[in-house]
């Protein structure tokens, strides 16, 4: 599935990943592990000692699976798959 945005410069390609059990499409290459913690909790979490773990699996050949950390990004793949646990660090 492709998308030119205007007709004017390179081809946009939408990807389609799951973050905790939802399809959604994203158009870059990669995401980092604060972007991914917002698609899987849009609304946001109370509290001020949430922690989250971001884990995926279904990647790209040199690293299909694993976790992510604060500050790390990774590249995504058509059909990736994230879950994402909030818990709190009392």
């Amino acid at each position: 599935m492709s998308e030119v945005a205007s007709g004017h410069g390179p081809e946009v390609r939408t990807l389609t990943i799951v973050v905790n059990g939802r399809a959604t499409s994203a158009t870059k290459t990669q995401l980092s592990f604060a972007e991914i913690v917002a698609l899987a909790f849009p609304q946001g979490t109370t509290g001020d000692n949430t922690a989250y773990t971001v884990t995926y699996r279904r990647g790209h050949g040199e690293k299909p699976e694993g976790t992510l950390v604060e500050g790390q990004m990774v590249k995504l793949k058509d059909g990736m798959i994230f879950n994402v646990t909030a818990t709190d660090k009392s």
